[in-house]
């Protein structure tokens, strides 16, 4: 199976090695970050430093005149990528004979919420989640699908990966996080996710539902769970909570929503794009689940974009529903962590590739190239080159 390793601008530029240790890996493609969230990374091998701080959400070369005038727009980033950084990185791996896809996280992005809070998830309870941006919102889609076809598609990329393309909720993963003190479960989350800006209220009106006694009906289905009761059944546990009629009408609305934007996005990537060019979702399989993988209907999603990368790590369960719509050509991705100090396995890999292609798995995607020990990228190289 052809394998792909995640990596950022950073661990590329200013270590004229990198190049050359990625390729030896066995890979014969890097996903390379052209816009990503804020984060704080470790760079083990780099001469210049080990620990790059990436403060807000940006993107990772010059963005374009498109954004000319417009309230939304992309934010450039700091000195942890000044410039073209993903240009020079991008070069420098395709000397090296890999052929580069960008990496591109769309909703999610706490700095736009934070200097454009109207933008941002509301809650039942009325909090804001700065870091996810309603997928709802006519300007926030229109931002999306424009950020997506530019980041997407870079001078001499072959594809792209679309992180976060779909409802982001409650789970940030965030520094510090403190939200764990309650087991919340899917059912929970799903609720705690389900936004009440002017838009969504406006699409649960559309459906029947009125926003203000669905928010009051949120708050009460929610107070079992914060009082440790939690009935994590998944999707029947929502329609226990909510009722069966109610609970179907949010999922009408936000999946409506979802698979919408996931078109506009693919379509303008499209256009974009050269003849040729793999467009990827990173994709869960359960619809109404929210984060960085989102939640899919995969027959939907694999009659739009090319394929999907699906979370591996913990197991290549959520490979089968992709698998079983998958026509010819179709792209399934199984993304393991490598890197084991962030719970992944290198030393088995080989094995959890295997399994993979079990289950339906015509690619691998190793995260991350960048982030894992010299000890990771051993077991890594004797895995692949057994293939």
């Amino acid at each position: 199976m052809k394998a792909s390793a995640f990596v950022y601008p950073w661990d590329v530029n200013g270590d004229p090695e990198a190049p050359a240790r990625i390729a030896g890996l066995g890979v014969e493609q890097v996903t390379l970050a052209a816009a990503y969230h804020s984060t704080r990374a470790l760079t083990p091998r780099h001469p210049r430093h080990r620990i790059v701080t990436a403060e807000y959400a940006a993107v990772l070369y010059p963005p374009g005149d498109r954004w000319a005038g417009r309230g939304l727009r992309p934010y450039p980033a700091g000195r942890w990528a000044p410039g073209n950084a993903y240009g020079e990185a991008a070069e420098a791996l395709d000397a090296a004979g890999l052929e580069v896809h960008t990496w591109v996280v769309l909703a999610h992005n706490s700095r736009l919420g934070a200097e454009h809070p109207d933008t941002a998830v509301v809650n039942a309870y009325g909090d804001r989640y700065p870091w996810a941006p309603c997928i709802a919102q006519p300007a926030t889609r229109a931002y999306l699908a424009d950020l997506a076809a530019e980041a997407a598609v870079r001078p001499g990329a072959h594809g792209t990966e679309l992180e976060s393309l779909g409802w982001y909720g409650l789970q940030h993963l965030h520094a510090h996080d403190k939200t764990a003190g309650v087991g919340l479960g899917d059912a929970g989350q799903y609720l705690m996710s389900l936004c009440f800006c002017p838009s969504c209220r406006a699409g649960y009106g559309e459906r029947g539902l009125a926003a203000d006694a669905l928010a009051a009906a949120v708050r009460e289905a929610l107070e079992p769970l914060w009082r440790g009761a939690a009935d994590d059944e998944g999707w029947p546990s929502v329609e226990k909570l909510l009722g069966e009629d109610t609970a179907a009408a949010t999922r009408a609305w936000r999946d409506t929503t979802a698979r919408t934007l996931q078109e506009e996005a693919v379509t303008a990537v499209r256009a974009a794009a050269p003849r040729g060019f793999q467009v990827l979702l990173h994709a869960d399989p359960v619809p109404y689940h929210c984060g960085a993988n989102a939640g899919v209907d995969p027959a939907h999603i694999l009659s739009v974009a090319d394929g999907v990368v699906v979370p591996c790590t913990g197991g290549t369960g959520l490979l089968a529903p992709f698998a079983g719509q998958a026509r010819e050509g179709t792209v399934l991705a199984a993304n393991l962590t490598v890197v084991s100090g962030m719970g992944g396995s290198p030393g088995t890999l080989a094995a959890d590739a295997a399994r993979a292609r079990g289950d339906g798995a015509t690619e691998l995607r190793l995260y991350h190239a960048g982030l894992a020990s010299d000890g990771d990228l051993a077991s890594v190289r004797e895995a692949l080159s057994a293939r």
